[in-house]
């Protein structure tokens, strides 16, 4: 098996108070036929996929400490353009869905980008390195029911449950480890009507606050998984760009340390 790359670190686990628990740095760098390449676009500008909405906002500071400042239309709320220069030569932002981040980089349309943990453990590419835990977009992966039931619930007691989620993959596996099997319903928002509207009676969900689950009668059961966003690497544009990309990864790391 080839060797890691200089610069890589050895091991960071994404650590968590459930069963679940991946570590996305271990895994060296495997190149096959079969592998997605890095971007092969009409240049060779670098690209960073950024989140859309809630994460965004706690990412702009990094981005200015890190040097990298968008064109104004980034800015703009009633630009449409997705594609941005920067004032950096050579490196340019799309800006997509938080859930899509992770794709566009282990497929190589983008080199690099920031995506929560949540994300990377639910798709588990193995294309991505996530050599930064930039420490915003703080929540965590929680499991949830309505009120009334939790008095009398006893999750030990478990052995069957049909549970709605964004995160089936995460919730398969986190239930499969302790012998509970999960029949997953997939949503994409709205979680907190379903078990309202009689479509389950849990959900797996993303809290922060825990404001939205209270307002519809619902309350935490357990912890799956502690979420930040990490800055990710497509492991093929890391091999062959290693010392631009490299630089990237110890200015964020920087930016991170600084803020």
């Amino acid at each position: 098996m080839p060797g890691r790359p200089a610069g890589v670190p050895t091991t960071t686990t994404v650590r968590t108070s459930g069963t679940e628990q991946r570590e996305f740095e271990e895994i060296p760098v495997v190149q096959s036929s079969e592998a997605p390449k890095a971007r092969d676009g009409a240049n060779d500008n670098l690209v960073l996929a950024v989140p859309k909405g809630r994460i965004l906002a706690e990412l702009k500071p990094l981005l200015a400490a890190a040097g990298i400042q968008p064109e104004a239309a980034f800015d703009d709320s009633a630009a449409r353009q997705l594609h941005f220069a920067t004032s950096v030569p050579g490196l340019e932002i799309i800006r997509v869905r938080s859930f899509d981040v992770a794709t566009f980089v282990a497929f190589g349309a983008a080199h690099l980008g920031v995506a929560g943990n949540d994300v990377l453990m639910e798709f588990d590419y193995p294309e991505l390195y996530a050599p930064v835990d930039l420490d915003i977009g703080r929540c965590r992966l929680a499991v949830a029911e309505p009120a009334a039931l939790r008095a009398g619930d006893d999750p030990q007691r478990w052995s069957h449950i049909r549970i709605a989620t964004k995160y089936p993959e995460i919730t398969r596996r986190h239930f499969a480890a302790r012998g509970v099997q999960a029949e997953c319903i997939k949503l994409n928002g709205a979680m907190e009507l379903a078990p309202n509207l009689g479509l389950c009676r849990r959900i797996v969900d993303l809290v922060s606050s825990g404001q939205t689950l209270a307002a519809n009668g619902l309350v935490e059961v357990e912890t799956i998984a502690q979420v930040t966003s990490r800055l990710v690497v497509n492991r093929a544009a890391f091999k062959t760009r290693n010392a631009e990309i490299t630089r990237w990864i110890e200015r964020f790391r920087e930016a991170r340390d600084a803020a």
